[in-house]
């Protein structure tokens, strides 16, 4: 067997982040150029304001405007208006016009601050004139960097707005001004300024600059090696280690098709060497790197805004998401091994793989801050946005020093340039960092114009109507239509943008029509819901950009891909359903019926015990519905066996359903019931394999 490449080299990690870049639609501007350098310095800039504005605070509007600003002016810098072989690789003359603009109707919020408050609600033409064009501007750039859901979605939106008189009485309203529609989107913070957008210009900024640096210092290719030296040798370790690597990317990017990138080019290739098709070895990278934006403290920026919208500390948020996430990840992992037995893979030779300790010493540097942006957050609950300066200014200091020290432990010589490394790669990854951030500097502004919208007409409340009378008082039906329409719209907007619309246009109806029906749930139960189904159309055909990316890399059809990959997803998919209606695995015991909004009111389990219990029954549900959906236990399954399987889940998942179901007197012996039918499917296949032997593959021959 031919030598396997197992680690990165600089010129790997350029090469992975310009396929990101043409993937995400942006410019390659020749190195060295001028408009190279104007992008790059605007950047830079950029990620400079945001330190600043830490350490030295300032008026919150000031800091929005100027965040988005910035956004627009790269946008327009980075992304064409149409793409052709010329705008790909320089910047046409008009973007210098447009993009200037863009950033003076931004900034007039910053000019006209006092005179916009003196006259709140009277506004002058020159105020309506700044909205417009700043508006429009706003939804070209988004145009251009994240395709025409979004906008076309804020245009309906502002349509609905001015029209509401000549709408259909079921949805009618009495209509606003094109005054009142600008200066509720524009010149007040209840709009395009708002929640969202504050955010991003706050807390996400920052995680988003430390994931950057630790990537643009090499965690990146750290993480791919570790988990490959670990995993490796395992039945199907390239997949494994896809999963874990993955995984760990996920903690510090909030991007699908970066952790597809990032990981991919070195597991997919892994995977189809050993015996992986095409399409299965990019739909586990697609799987396992969607998830990604399901593992704590980023999530896809998400649990900085759901913290925000529901006035709840960020770890409390951090804690809710804990299980569910790491739960779909091991099933994933369960659901890789089963593919393994299936098509009988085994493991890389161990003689060609690294010792796992040895890498991990290595790299030992690069996780520490990891640890310490976690200690500053949950143990001494600082808040995100200190946490995270704190470790950016924690991981600036390591990579000024890694390569010096490096140097010495290797006993070379110690050169300025060596020193100087440490500031260079410091510079790309705060231009890296910025660069990363306009997609959803850009995406949350242009949220802010639904959330703007649904406080300005109430269509929260003729929504709600909307769906009961559709559902029929059914919740099931409710919680099905909203999946369905989170996956709509996240074919087409990023998992932030998805979030923020579905949070405010859905999560409210679903808490309205759930206590109408009887069911007394915390709110974060309904905004994960939408915010987990938001990140499930990333590989959902035909549209799922991270398929995309996974089959370019594995030569794989994209649809067949994602398909693959949103069979392997499924497993999430019932994720949400469970802690909708079973809130234990949130973390979550009891909820003031009065006020389920008021996160003071709700009772959390601190209990190590019983958390333990809950995510240990989680997982083995979990792992029952992917050998149920795989058709694989210790051996294929039968017909009998996945009906078996498919009984447990309930019992793990909703024990406090099955309990009252039953009439059991408490959780526990549901919890006991279920893994008494996991027991038997067990016993049932020890005896048939020891009867008759293991199945046997057709195609490979292999047990």
């Amino acid at each position: 067997m031919e030598d396997i490449k197992t680690t990165k080299t600089e010129e790997d990690i350029r090469r992975d982040e310009e396929l990101v870049e043409k993937l995400e639609g942006q410019r390659t501007l020749k190195e060295g150029t001028w408009q190279y350098w104007l992008i790059a310095v605007l950047a830079f800039v950029w990620s400079a304001f945001q330190i600043y504005v830490v350490i030295v605070p300032t008026n919150s509007v000031f800091v929005r405007s100027i965040h988005l600003a910035f956004a627009l002016a790269l946008a327009f810098a980075m992304y064409p208006m149409f793409r052709t072989p010329k705008t790909m690789t320089t910047i046409p003359w008009y973007n210098f016009v447009i993009g200037p603009s863009a950033v003076v109707a931004t900034l007039y919020i910053v000019y006209a601050y006092d005179a916009l408050n003196a006259r709140s609600g009277a506004w002058e033409p020159i105020d309506v004139f700044m909205g417009v064009v700043g508006m429009f501007l706003l939804l070209k750039a988004a145009r251009r960097s994240l395709g025409m859901a979004l906008p076309v979605i804020a245009v309906i939106f502002i349509a609905y707005d001015y029209l509401g008189p000549y709408m259909p009485d079921l949805i009618a309203h009495k209509g606003a001004s094109v005054n009142k529609i600008i200066g509720q989107m524009y010149l007040t913070t209840e709009g395009i300024f708002g929640v969202p957008l504050g955010v991003s210009a706050s807390y996400v900024f920052l995680f988003v600059l430390f994931g950057a640096l630790l990537e643009r210092a090499g965690a990146g290719k750290y993480f791919i090696d570790l988990a490959y030296a670990l995993l490796g040798k395992y039945d199907g370790g390239p997949a494994k280690a896809s999963v874990a690597a993955s995984g760990m990317m996920g903690i510090i990017s909030g991007s699908s098709i970066a952790n597809t990138v990032t990981t991919g080019t070195f597991t997919i290739p892994l995977m189809k060497k050993l015996g992986f098709p095409g399409h299965k070895a990019a739909s586990v990278e697609v799987a396992a790197s969607t998830n990604g934006q399901l593992m704590p403290p980023i999530m896809g920026a998400a649990a900085f805004i759901i913290a925000e919208f529901l006035g709840l500390a960020y770890t409390d948020v951090v804690m809710a998401a804990a299980i569910p996430a790491f739960v779909s990840y091991f099933a994933l992992f369960y659901i890789v091994h089963l593919e393994a037995k299936k098509l009988g893979i085994k493991g890389e030779d161990p003689s060609k793989l690294e010792r796992a300790f040895d890498v991990f010493k290595t790299g030992i540097h690069f996780i520490i801050p990891i640890f310490f942006l976690m200690y500053t957050l949950i143990v001494l609950r600082q808040s995100p946005q200190m946490a995270a300066f704190n470790a950016i200014i924690f991981m600036m200091l390591i990579m000024v020093l890694q390569k010096p020290v490096r140097a010495m432990i290797d006993k070379e010589k110690l050169t300025s340039a060596v020193w100087m490394s440490g500031f260079a790669d410091i510079g790309h990854g705060m231009v890296n960092g910025a660069k990363n951030m306009v997609p959803i500097a850009v995406a949350t502004g242009v949220a802010g114009i639904v959330v703007g919208s649904v406080t300005l007409t109430g269509i929260g409340l003729i929504l709600s109507e909307v769906i009961e009378e559709i559902a029929n008082g059914q919740i099931v039906a409710v919680l099905f239509m909203t999946a369905i329409v989170s996956l709509v719209l996240g074919m087409g907007l990023p998992t932030t943008a998805n979030y923020i619309v579905m949070a405010a246009l859905t999560a409210p109806v679903i808490m309205e029509l759930a206590s109408s029906l009887g069911y007394v749930i915390p709110a974060i139960a309904a905004h994960l819901f939408v915010f987990y189904f938001g990140i499930l159309a990333d590989d959902t055909p035909p549209v799922g950009m991270a398929a995309y990316a996974a089959a370019g890399i594995a030569r794989s059809d994209p649809i067949k891909t994602g398909l693959q990959g949103f069979a392997y997803d499924i497993r999430t998919a019932i994720l949400p359903f469970a802690f909708f209606f079973n809130n234990k695995l949130l973390l979550i015991e009891g909820v003031d019926a009065a006020d389920p909004n008021d996160p003071s009111k709700w009772q959390w389990i601190t209990n190590p015990g019983e958390i333990g219990l809950i995510f240990i029954a989680a997982a083995a549900g979990m792992f029952a519905f992917s050998s149920a959906t795989q058709g694989w236990f210790l051996t294929k399954t039968s017909g009998f066996e996945r009906l078996l399987l498919l009984v447990v889940v309930p019992f793990m998942l909703v024990p406090n359903i099955m309990a009252a179901k039953l009439g059991f007197s408490s959780d526990y012996l549901a919890y006991a019931a279920g893994f008494a039918v996991y027991f038997v499917v067990y016993f049932l296949q020890k005896s048939r394999i020891s009867r008759h032997g293991h199945y046997v593959h057709k195609k490979t021959g292999f047990q």
